[in-house]
């Protein structure tokens, strides 16, 4: 029996050579072909990748099965950043991309992200009729193509670097002298941050430069615990901030000045505060289930609509298309603009920090204790709990049940938006969402004090656990 393909959150995610396989990738890849060819205009499918093991192999045979099924394949040859190629879609206007990375998966995953002609990630809609597909392909293995053809190549980096300078004040950056270190984390980000800032003539270095397949041996996730190359070089120059993006460079990283990491949930908090405050932005914002409240109290506080989505950062793409979001945010590091691609973005969310903090000439430490004098305080925290089959079975059972209480806490309200979201008398609350690509729990909490954060945070933990 052929290994069932499934698209999650973010594309469809397995383990080399185990079931991410040349194998399974012809038969998701024509399975997404015959979806193709069902929609109406020219079929041209723009095909690209992350730096990962394989990929320039995994973009051939993608490229010749295409044209086998009579899509237009337009290659990209070099490893590019998702939001480069999801931008290439809407200016070249192809039928979509098949993007292969597993972005901050740890290295042995790889993956294949399905955007639509909107340059958005794919909507379970579109999933579900492309799994169809794959199923009705039966059982029988697509042989590997014998198609010999040249493709077209298309460069999708200077493009995107011209949007970034239009959506970015790069001059206020460089009237500011703001010293800047990059940190690509060995993806498909690097050479782009670093060149748009150096041709607007920011003092720029950056660290990790350079293709690793391992990624340094972890998952090519920007986290605060594996940014220390990135504030020892800070250290180093004098740095006045570091940005990173994971593997595809979909999401980001900041460091503040004093080597502190800024957490995503408070840099989506400060931008959506300074857009509006610089762009006069007031359409809307939109965060998903798991991410801080700081963002509802700072809707409140500017009085615009606030719109809260599932986990996958489609759903805020669907906003940004329908321009009724100034900009939209997921806890994981994921972002965006108006304006721009419906999909997240870490290399301009980067660039848009740099700004925010030249402008208003404060650290990012400065800036989040403003935010909290007009807003009040939000202490919000995410762990991921690896549990065993067994557990996860379990704990899948569990979340089907309503709690009235966590740990003393009384449940005011179940929100089943995502997983299961449990919102406390005091408005402290708990989320659990089980992971679609690994064996895990991610339980998010938020409260409204450092002491309470850490109670909370344990009560969190016990109910998964116990």
């Amino acid at each position: 029996m052929p290994t069932p393909i499934h698209f999650g959150t973010s594309g469809w995610r397995a383990i080399v050579a185990e079931e991410f396989t040349l194998p399974n990738i012809r038969r998701a890849v024509v399975g997404i072909a015959r979806y193709v060819a069902k929609q109406p205009g020219q079929h041209r499918i723009l095909v690209g990748r992350d730096p990962r093991f394989m990929g320039e192999i995994f973009v051939e045979e993608a490229a010749r099965l295409l044209a086998d099924s009579g899509i237009a394949p337009e290659v990209i040859p070099e490893a590019a950043p998702t939001p480069a190629i999801s931008y290439a879609v809407t200016q070249r206007k192809t039928s979509g991309a098949i993007n292969f990375t597993a972005s901050h998966n740890p290295p042995e995953y790889n993956g294949i992200k399905f955007s639509t002609p909107d340059g958005a990630p794919a909507l379970p809609d579109v999933t579900k009729q492309i799994e169809a597909e794959i199923a009705a392909l039966g059982e029988a293995a697509i042989p590997p193509s014998t198609n010999q053809r040249q493709f077209d190549a298309v460069d999708v980096k200077p493009g995107y670097l011209k949007r970034l300078a239009e959506l970015v004040a790069l001059q206020a950056i460089a009237k500011a002298k703001l010293k800047i270190v990059v940190d690509p984390f060995w993806g498909a980000g690097r050479g782009y941050a670093q060149q748009v800032l150096a041709e607007h003539g920011v003092s720029a270095v950056s660290v990790h430069d350079f293709r690793d397949v391992l990624f340094g041996g972890h998952a090519p996730e920007p986290d605060g615990e594996l940014l220390d190359t990135c504030r020892a070089k800070m250290q180093e120059t004098g740095a006045h901030l570091g940005i990173a993006t994971d593997g595809d460079a979909d999401r980001f990283g900041i460091v503040d000045r004093d080597g502190t990491y800024i957490q995503p949930n408070y840099i989506i908090a400060l931008l959506f505060d300074y857009l509006v405050e610089t762009r006069g932005w007031r359409n809307g914002v939109a965060k998903s289930v798991a991410t801080t409240n700081c963002i509802n109290a700072l809707a409140d506080f500017h009085k615009v609509q606030m719109y809260e989505t599932p986990v996958g950062f489609k759903y805020i793409g669907e906003l940004i298309d329908q321009d009724k979001i100034a900009i939209g945010g997921e806890e994981s590091a994921g972002l965006t603009i108006r304006g721009h691609v419906p999909e997240k973005d870490g290399i301009l969310a980067g660039l848009l920090v740099a700004e925010m903090v030249a402008v208003r000439g404060a650290t990012l430490g400065e800036q989040l204790r403003s935010l909290f004098a007009k807003v009040g305080s939000y202490y919000p925290v995410r762990e991921n709990f690896h549990l065993t089959p067994q557990a996860k079975d379990k704990f899948t059972v569990k979340l089907k049940s309503d709690p009235k209480e966590l740990a003393g806490r009384k449940v005011s309200r179940v929100v089943r938006t995502d997983g299961l979201k449990l919102i406390f008398d005091d408005g402290s609350w708990v989320c659990y969402r089980l992971s679609g690509t690994e064996p895990v729990v991610r339980a998010y909490t938020e409260a409204r004090s450092e002491e309470d954060s850490a109670k909370l945070r344990k009560a969190a933990e016990r109910w998964v656990l116990e």
